[in-house]
Parts: C-alpha cells; sequence; structure tokens
C-alpha cells in the first residue's frame, strides 16, 4: 500500500508544485500531512487479493468539491478550500488500488496509469483476472431456488 498512496501523493503535490505559488517547506508538509491521511482512511479498505473492492471508496475525487482529505491536507499548510480549487484541476479522479495508480483529469479524460505492477502469484488461483471478468462470473452464477406458494380463494 505504501507504494502506492506515495505515488498518489507524489502526483498531485506535483500538481500543487507546478503552480509554482508554494514553497518547498509546504510541499514537504503537504506531502507528509495527505500520505498520513490516505496511510489512515485506506487502513481496513486494502485488499491485495481482490483489488477491486473497495476501490471506490479509496478513489480521490475533485469535482464541484474537494476531496475531504485534500482538503484536511491542505488546512496543515494554511491552505483553504478555496485556494487549493484555485490551484488544482476542477476535475480530477484518481483511482488508487493494491498494483495500479490511475488518474483522468476532466470528465471525458483519459484513464492514464501512474503506477502498475503484477500482484504476486496466488496459492488458490481465482478464475477472475479483473474487476469485469469477477462480475461477469458473480452475474453467471445459478440463481437460487424459489418455492412458489399459491393462495386460493
Amino acid at each position: 500500500m505504501k507504494t502506492e498512496v506515495s505515488t498518489a501523493v507524489n502526483f498531485i503535490t506535483k500538481l500543487l508544485k507546478g503552480t509554482g505559488l508554494l514553497s518547498e517547506e509546504q510541499l514537504h508538509h503537504f506531502s507528509l500531512s495527505l500520505e498520513e491521511a490516505l496511510g489512515e482512511h485506506y487502513q481496513h479498505h486494502w485488499f491485495p487479493d481482490a483489488p477491486c473492492r473497495g476501490s471506490g471508496y479509496r478513489c480521490i475525487r475533485i469535482n464541484h468539491k474537494m476531496d475531504p482529505l485534500i482538503g484536511k491536507a491542505a488546512l496543515t499548510i494554511g491552505l483553504t478550500r478555496e485556494q487549493l480549487f484555485s490551484l488544482l484541476p476542477s476535475e480530477l479522479t484518481m483511482w488508487v488500488d493494491p498494483y495500479e495508480v490511475s488518474y483522468r483529469i476532466g470528465e471525458d479524460g483519459s484513464i492514464c496509469v501512474l503506477y502498475e505492477s503484477t500482484p504476486p502469484p496466488k496459492m488458490d488461483p481465482s478464475p477472475a483476472d479483473s474487476c469485469k471478468e469477477e462480475l461477469r462470473i458473480v452475474r453467471s452464477s445459478p440463481s437460487k431456488p424459489f418455492n412458489m406458494m399459491t393462495v386460493s380463494s
């Protein structure tokens, strides 16, 4: 989890650094604060054996509202959410999942991968190689039989 969180934090910090409006010290404190906040937030929602599980919970999102974890880290360096909105893209989605960190700027932007690694081999291999495949397997499971009870008058 540390590598994925560090990748996400470095990306957001570089976006802020690119504005040229924050000092190196502010960027360093922001980075440390965001890394700590994400680590705590993801602690019980990190599933290396099922990387898609909890993906929505781990998603970092700016879309007319500031992501609360980024906002919290910004407060530690004296930035308000309004100031932060002016420094970061108005539409940013970042997925921080086991073995992959990706992002999209704008609603119609392309998804770009920042970090990707191969999961270690499983002892009990699952037939699902991806989240989509996992959904197909779940949906193709046979349905449970139901007994119908009729009422006559």
